[in-house]
């Protein structure tokens, strides 16, 4: 079978046809070099229109990287047609091959954005013999075409939460689509201010914004103020996951603390090494774990009584009702203010701030929580780690939304891989 027959079964382009087909000679690496001409008779069309005109003249041969066959390289080589249009003027004709001035084709760049999604962009490049820039441009191209033709219907639950990007406190903002027949990263922001979130209002439009029926976020002052104001219609729920994080720094303050104290009177092997005892859940305790933690419980320390708060706190999410949960809930922050430990006093101080947003979980019937946000956080952070290159936002960006976006895919006569 002649490689012109194998390219008109997989790519096959209308109005054109496959020229000479020639072995380069002299090349640094196996390469082959397809000429493409118009058909006979058939007329360039405007790249700005689309539409069929007259020709002008023609430029010098552009050369454009198709997919490798068989590890060689392949080249196509067209001289274009410029047209004469009454509405564009002199335009260049439109290739259906290549977009713009791109040096690869429309096949070849699907085809490396779609490697760039099992492998690292370096390990592409090395792959298929191209360059980094070449890979990135690949699958910029595809975040650009996926993020235009993306379904933003039936956004009825969002996730907003924000992961740390480069050192010095920079932060990322994140919202994620959590509907249960959709979880995907919707959009990326730089900071995490209000005018960060705003930005993402402003991106998804009011009617879209007013039509949200749950939000997550954690406790982050600017998302609850945006959010109360700009989604007026959706449940706002509170992350479990930070609720429960607050209660374990303010453990680890007060263990901290309190083994300085003992330090000082000669007592400090009774916390040695029980941080991940009063951190862990009971249940993934080891069994050598466990018979040291009911030792510790037995002491009367600051530590131990945090823990045993922090422990009967986890109650809180097996209520069903929001009533008898806020009645547990006004309970323990009243027990816990009466404790006279500060790290505990200020999360109870907390969550009494924000009884009405924390029964919203119970009223979402427990659908919704971050466990799902804070799984996209753990593969945003793994990209983010991988992409030792990325110095950039818009690298990241176009990184982040390439792997977390489930974005689609332009549909091609043939599927390569």
């Amino acid at each position: 079978m002649h490689i012109k027959t194998i390219l008109n079964r997989v790519q096959k382009f209308k109005s054109f046809v496959y020229g000479k087909v020639c072995w380069v000679e002299n090349a640094l690496v196996p390469t082959v070099d397809v000429e493409l001409q118009p058909r006979r008779n058939s007329r360039p069309v405007c790249s700005g229109c689309r539409r069929e005109r007259p020709g002008y003249d023609r430029q010098p041969t552009h050369s454009t990287e198709f997919i490798p066959l068989w590890g060689i390289k392949v080249f196509f080589l067209y001289a274009p047609r410029r047209v004469a249009c009454p509405d564009c003027g002199i335009r260049v004709e439109w290739m259906p091959w290549v977009s713009g001035k791109h040096r690869l084709t429309e096949a070849y760049s699907w085809y490396l954005a779609g490697w760039a999604k099992r492998l690292s962009w370096k390990e592409v490049a090395q792959a298929f013999r191209a360059t980094w820039d070449q890979v990135f441009s690949a699958v910029e191209r595809a975040v650009i075409w996926g993020r235009e033709h993306q379904d933003l219907s039936n956004v009825t639950a969002i996730g907003v939460d924000e992961i740390a990007w480069q050192r010095g406190h920079c932060y990322l903002t994140l919202v994620y689509q959590i509907d249960a027949h959709c979880k995907r990263l919707l959009w990326i922001g730089e900071k995490r201010t209000v005018k960060t979130l705003l930005r993402f209002f402003r991106w998804f439009g009011s009617e879209r914004s007013l039509a949200l029926k749950f939000i997550c976020s954690d406790m982050w002052k600017p998302y609850l103020k945006v959010i109360a104001k700009k989604a007026t219609g959706a449940l706002h729920i509170l992350d479990r996951f930070h609720i429960m994080a607050h209660l374990g720094k303010a453990i680890d303050e007060v263990r901290a603390q309190e083994t300085k104290d003992l330090k000082k009177k000669g007592l400090s092997t009774i916390l040695t090494k029980t941080r991940w005892l009063l951190l862990k859940r009971p249940e993934h305790l080891t069994d050598k774990q466990e018979t040291r933690l009911s030792e510790l419980l037995k002491h009367n320390l600051r530590s131990v009584r945090s823990y045993l708060l922090k422990e009967e706190f986890q109650l809180f999410w097996k209520y069903i009702s929001p009533y008898w949960a806020g009645v547990f809930l006004d309970k323990w922050c009243t027990k816990t203010m009466r404790s006279r430990i500060e790290p505990m006093k200020k999360v109870a101080s907390m969550l009494r701030r924000h009884r009405l947003l924390l029964l919203n979980w119970f009223r979402a019937k427990k659908q919704f929580s971050s466990g799902i946000v804070e799984g996209f956080n753990t593969k945003a952070k793994l990209i983010t780690r991988k992409a030792y290159g990325f110095r950039t936002f818009h690298a990241t960006e176009i990184a982040l939304y390439h792997a977390l976006g489930e974005l689609p895919v332009f549909k091609t006569t043939h599927e390569f891989f």
